[in-house]
């Protein structure tokens, strides 16, 4: 699987909760389709693409989960997929044969009927195209799809998947009108046809709107009569300013930990009609070692690192406790996570450091760069960088300085191995620790650290593939990162906490964010 931009932006993607939080009010009860006023969301992100063969960033696909209905899709506050434009769906033969019934009467907002040859078309459109910055490798197990008849659809996969319902529940399985999409070829009008509860009225770098789709065939129920999506591409303070004059009504992405700090701290921010939705994420954030590297290659090195970086310090001064602590590659609140890290490394220990250094021969101090883009994942991100090589330095083992360069100069430098130690976030496509765990190791890996591990790749991750029933991968998702975090082709940094910040008079937020990623547009009530 290659990288693509589903990374995190920042700690703050603003967003995940649950329905246990604090904060804005709840909605009781169901609504009545677009009754409600218009909402102005504003988030930091930008909108990358229309066309669901190309977005696979956060901005992207918060457009694709409105406007466009996949197969299945995750409700509100749970991670397993259930059916959306499908009547059902179900396995067969071992996971490897994937038949779904599309509900009655579906149609595209502009009318015309979508029937089996739209999801084939969708699907295989967005593998034939194959985007670099697109969601094709999420459809990879695809062998072949059949549609016996206008309502059925039938996915022959090359290997048992049974991850498959959460892949095709995200944004990579947005079923267009085939009528309205070329082949071949990308949409560039800035145009989206879809038959999701929300229709794309217009969009420019600066704003996106959205207005409810009278023709919808599905579960959602608006409860305001439309959206106006602000962009601010980067501007934080902007965002921030937005909200405070009353020019957005919820703040979803972009918000500095400073912000909301200041947010939650305030005696007056109920008095200024401002709340904060707070929750957990799936969102992470590694440290990555390219384990070719002549210093970091060797496990020596990486293992002092392990015992010296202080997560606890780095969560509390740079991310202002907006972030928690994060001991393994699968993330709390996941099925299977475990606390690999901590139980191998335990709390910072210099003197078990200086033992690791010693061990594999090295009795001087070990030179290092770190490397970070602000431009990508946030100006805190040097911070926190500046602040780990604080850590190492001060243990008197390491001589560790930190460079910033541009996202795009970052990425190929990742790619032509001029990196030791170098930092990656982590958006999920899905809510299954799989997706924290196959992307990450083999051939063309989205970190490009050249980690391989055999039992990783060839045993444990096609093992866990096959199941169906997901509690029962743990044992196996343990393992891998048990071997993780002995053979150290990364370290864990934090996990996310998301935060929604909204006017007094919204209601609704707590369904719109979750595990899944989904903002649900529908759930949002202005009153």
């Amino acid at each position: 699987m290659k990288a693509h931009n589903k990374w995190l932006t920042a700690p703050l993607a603003a967003g995940l909760a649950t329905a246990m939080l604090s904060g804005c009010g709840t909605e009781q009860g169901g609504g009545t389709g677009g009754s409600g006023d218009s909402v102005r969301v504003g988030m930091s992100d930008e909108i990358l693409a229309t066309d669901p063969a190309a977005g696979y960033d956060p901005g992207s696909w918060l457009l694709f989960n409105n406007v466009f209905q996949s197969l299945l899709a995750f409700p509100k506050g749970g991670s397993q997929p259930e059916p959306d434009a499908a009547d059902k769906c179900g396995f067969a033969a071992g996971s490897k044969v994937y038949t779904c019934t599309l509900r009655e009467g579906l149609k595209f907002s502009n009318g015309n009927p979508l029937t089996s040859e739209d999801v084939k078309f969708s699907f295989e459109r967005s593998r034939k195209i194959a985007d670099p910055s697109g969601p094709a490798p999420l459809l990879s197990s695809i062998e072949s799809i059949e549609t016996p008849d206008a309502r059925t659809v039938v996915f022959k996969l090359k290997v048992p998947d049974a991850t498959f319902p959460s892949k095709i529940a995200s944004g990579a399985g947005s079923i267009v009108d085939h009528r309205e999409y070329a082949d071949g070829s990308l949409r560039t009008d800035g145009k989206a046809i879809g038959s999701g509860p929300y229709k794309l009225d217009s969009i420019s770098d600066t704003e996106a709107v959205f207005s409810v789709n009278p023709g919808y065939q599905g579960d959602a129920k608006p409860k305001n009569n439309g959206v106006t999506l602000k962009l601010f591409r980067g501007d934080r303070a902007g965002l921030s300013k937005a909200l405070a004059a009353n020019d957005i009504d919820v703040a979803y992405r972009g918000l500095a930990a400073e912000d909301v700090a200041a947010l939650e701290a305030s005696e007056t921010t109920a008095d200024k009609g401002i709340e904060i939705v707070q929750g957990s994420s799936a969102e992470v954030q590694h440290l990555v070692f390219n384990v070719k590297d002549p210093v970091i290659g060797k496990l020596g090195v990486r293992k002092a690192i392990a015992h010296l970086v202080d997560r606890d310090a780095l969560v509390q001064n740079v991310y202002k406790s907006t972030a928690t602590p994060l001991y393994s590659i699968v993330p709390a609140g996941i099925a299977g996570h475990n606390t690999a890290f901590f139980d191998t490394y335990g709390s910072p220990d210099p003197a078990k450091a200086k033992k690791a250094l010693r061990s594999a021969g090295i009795t001087t101090k070990v030179k290092l760069t770190l490397w970070s883009t602000a431009s990508r994942f946030g100006p805190a991100t040097d911070q926190e960088l500046k602040a780990i090589a604080g850590q190492l330095n001060d243990s008197g083992l390491f001589d560790a300085d930190v460079k910033s360069v541009g996202y795009e100069q970052y990425e190929k430098d990742i790619a032509a191995g001029k990196y030791g130690v170098y930092v990656k976030g982590w958006v999920p496509d899905y809510p299954d620790a799989d997706n924290f765990t196959a992307p990450f190791f083999g051939k063309d890996n989205v970190l490009g650290n050249n980690y391989e591990n055999a039992t990783i790749t060839g045993t444990l991750i096609p093992k866990t593939a096959a199941v169906a029933d997901r509690s029962a991968t743990a044992q196996d998702f343990g393992k891998v990162q048990d071997i993780v975090a002995d053979e150290l082709p990364l370290l864990p940094l934090w996990q996310g906490k998301q935060y929604a910040v909204a006017r007094d008079n919204i209601t609704g937020l707590e369904w719109t964010l979750d595990a899944s990623t989904v903002f649900r547009f529908w759930e949002i009530k202005k009153s």
